[in-house]
């Protein structure tokens, strides 16, 4: 598709600097008179990026992202070096929407009350959906209980393919040590969308699993969240 085909219902002056517009139609005074509901994901986007260069807008700049990842939750989880690419896109900004994208993940993840209580998979998979479901890459965490099962924290382990290399025991039961922990659930995601185990996510979880048992210090549950799905390995009876 080409630049201008992105523009063809509208006025002329949206190819000028933003500042030129019409006050009602420039998107930091369109949120503060109409609301945040009344923006589109470029123009939130160009409120983040704020000024663009001389050939192209930062309205022009969030609708260029957001064809190239045709979703704010793929752009979501690009990182800062891939958005530098872009012209007229530099460090500053970079990070800026990095910073905004993470606080969107947190917001959607923090629980109502102070303390978030663990009943079930389902709990788990609402608290961390947010920061996992787009990632590129898996992620391992260790998430650490007390003994009326509150999230008392979670500890990233390894980042990359899961296996026992990465993840080693010490690693894992280290911070639940520290707290301490009354238990532990296991975390990673899958990228492909397939949340079904490996042979490798099942040999790592069989371990951990024993040195939980020996340590005094249980695993509840290894959860695989893959985008959309998820599999919990205590509900197929795995532990």
């Amino acid at each position: 598709m080409a630049p201008n085909d992105l523009h063809t219902a509208e006025p002329q002056y949206y190819h000028s600097a933003i500042r030129t517009w019409p006050p009602d139609e420039r998107p930091r005074e369109k949120l503060l008179h109409r609301g945040r509901e009344a923006l589109s994901d470029a123009e939130l986007l160009a409120i983040i990026i704020r000024s663009g260069t001389n050939a192209i807008t930062a309205l022009d700049l969030g609708k260029t992202l957001l064809r190239d990842f045709r979703s704010l939750s793929n752009l979501a989880s690009r990182p800062i070096e891939e958005l530098r690419r872009y012209k007229g896109i530099g460090a500053a900004t970079a990070v800026t929407l990095a910073a905004g994208f993470e606080i969107g993940r947190r917001a959607a993840s923090e629980p109502p009350g102070e303390k978030l209580t663990i009943r079930s998979p389902e709990d788990v998979v609402a608290r961390y959906r947010p920061f996992v479901r787009d990632l590129a890459q898996e992620v391992f965490r260790v998430i650490l209980l007390d003994s009326a099962n509150h999230l008392i924290r979670d500890v990233v382990i390894s980042t990359g393919i899961l296996n026992n290399s990465l993840v080693h025991p010490r690693e894992v039961f280290r911070p639940a040590i520290l707290e301490p922990a009354a238990g532990i659930i296991l975390l990673h995601n899958h990228p492909s969308g397939n949340p079904e185990p490996s042979a490798e996510d099942q040999q790592v979880t069989r371990q951990l699993t024993e040195t939980g048992r020996i340590m005094g210090i249980p695993v509840h549950d290894h959860i695989i969240i893959a985008k959309d799905a998820w599999c919990s390995f205590a509900e197929r009876g795995m532990l």
